[in-house]
C-alpha cells in the first residue's frame, strides 16, 4: 500500500520512527514533511496529505501532531477525507473497518513510539466492513461531503 505521512513540528521526531515502521512492514511511504524540528503550521501539511490522497498517489496517510487533533481537524475540512485522531489500539483498526478512515492522526505529546507502531499496525492491516450498515453510514459521510458549499 502507499501510505503519505506527515507532521508539524511537535510530531517530527516520532514521525521518523513511524515511517521505518511503515517500510518494515512493506509499505511505500511518502514523506510530505516537515523535515526539521523547526515550526511550522500543521494545516499545511494536511493539504498536502490530503492531496497525495485524493490526488490518487496513497490509499491512506498518516498525521502526527502534539495531539493528534489538529491535524485530524484539518484534514477532516478536505473533501473526500475522513480522519480520525487514534490513541488505542481498537479505534485505530475500528475506525478503518467501520468508518473507511483514510487519515489516522496521532499524537506525538500524547503516544509513544510502542504504542504509535502498534496503532500504525492496527491501522494498515485493518480493512473497511463488507456490512452494509457501515457502507450505508460512509456513504452518508460522501453526501454530506457532496453538500458542502
Amino acid at each position: 500500500m502507499r501510505i503519505v505521512i506527515g507532521s508539524d513540528h511537535a510530531g517530527f521526531a516520532l514521525k521518523a520512527t513511524i515511517v521505518d515502521h511503515i517500510k518494515s512492514l512493506g509499505h511505500e511511504v511518502h514523506d510530505a514533511g516537515s523535515y526539521d524540528p523547526n515550526p511550522v503550521d500543521f494545516p499545511d501539511i494536511a493539504k498536502m496529505v490530503t492531496s497525495s490522497i485524493n490526488e490518487g498517489k496513497a490509499e491512506r496517510g498518516v498525521m502526527v501532531c502534539g495531539t493528534g487533533v489538529g491535524a485530524s481537524i484539518a484534514a477532516n475540512k478536505v473533501k473526500g477525507i475522513r480522519a480520525a485522531v487514534c490513541h488505542d489500539v481498537h479505534s485505530a483498526h475500528q475506525s478503518v473497518e467501520h468508518d473507511d478512515v483514510n487519515v489516522m492522526c496521532i499524537g506525538a505529546q500524547i503516544v509513544g513510539a510502542w504504542l504509535a507502531k502498534d496503532l500504525v499496525t492496527a491501522y494498515l492491516q485493518a480493512e473497511f466492513s463488507t456490512d452494509e450498515d457501515f457502507r450505508r453510514r460512509v456513504r452518508k459521510l460522501a453526501e454530506m461531503d457532496e453538500a458542502r458549499k
